[in-house]
């Protein structure tokens, strides 16, 4: 099992900062990709952005350039660091583990998720 924390969601006014860290835990051994997801009230999860274990980023298109994912290894932790916020952005920030052998997901776990809301 791999335990995740996620930390530093609150509220921020439209145009401010935030970043949010996912603390891994448990057994992490092979898990190569870590990321950010979202959901919004009334909406789907979706993808924020990843990072794998070599350092390879990928951003969702409505937060390229606004958004930046980094890794501790030597913490186990993830970050994303949320610039230029829009009210848009407002939803609960999920963090993801995941292991990927070849092209299957073959562990995949989820935190238990931060609200970030961003006021207009």
């Amino acid at each position: 099992q791999v335990r995740l924390v996620e930390s530093g969601g609150g509220l921020v006014q439209a145009g401010g900062s935030l970043t949010l860290s996912c603390a891994a835990s448990g057994f992490i051994n092979n898990i190569n990709v870590m990321g950010w997801y979202r959901q919004a009230p009334g909406k789907q999860r979706e993808l924020v952005a990843t990072i794998t274990g070599g350092g390879s980023t990928s951003y969702a298109d409505s937060v390229k350039g606004r958004f930046n994912i980094s890794r501790d290894n030597a913490k186990n932790t993830v970050y994303l660091q949320m610039n230029s916020l829009k009210p848009e952005d407002t939803a609960v920030y999920y963090c993801n583990a995941g292991e990927i052998r070849g092209s299957s997901l073959v562990r995949n776990y989820w935190g238990q998720g931060t609200q970030v809301t961003v006021s207009s």
